[in-house]
């Protein structure tokens, strides 16, 4: 596997991370929020279908990730959608520090790398590597009749 390709993954197991505790901070957050007698954040069924949401995609990625050796096609494709939904969450967030009056150049910094990892593998090296099948090992030959 080409280490462009283990940059890419190694961003989406740690994509997969942050929205695991994002899901988390969401519901924590309205919980917490609730107990003190404060407005919620967003509605209950809100908060749930963003948690979920969340999770959904930290299991898409680390499936990804997970699966990526076995050069499946739908990994690629995948790998892209959920690379391209982060960083446009990125760019987003970028776009809210700028508004809010503080730039975050962390956010800035994370969306010039999910940039690169979603360049990387919806471009050539990643085409290359998902297109060829990796050879079967242990299989017979069977002769045709």
């Amino acid at each position: 596997m080409p280490g462009a390709l283990i940059f890419v993954l190694v961003v989406a197991a740690g994509h997969a991370v942050g929205c695991v505790f994002g899901g988390w901070a969401v519901i924590a957050e309205n919980r917490n929020k609730q107990d003190h007698g404060q407005d919620l954040i967003m509605s209950w069924g809100l908060a749930w279908f963003v948690a979920l949401l969340c999770w959904g995609l930290a299991a898409m990625l680390i499936a990804c990730a997970v699966l990526a050796h076995r050069r499946h096609s739908w990994v690629r494709v995948v790998l892209i959608v959920c690379m391209g939904l982060v960083t446009l969450a990125m760019l987003f967030a970028l776009l809210g520090s700028l508004a809010g009056g503080a730039p975050n150049l962390g956010v800035l910094l994370i969306a010039v790398v999910d940039g690169a990892a979603l360049w990387t593998v919806s471009g050539g090296s990643g085409r290359s590597y998902f297109a060829a099948r990796p050879a079967v090992t242990g299989a017979r030959e069977v002769d045709a009749p």
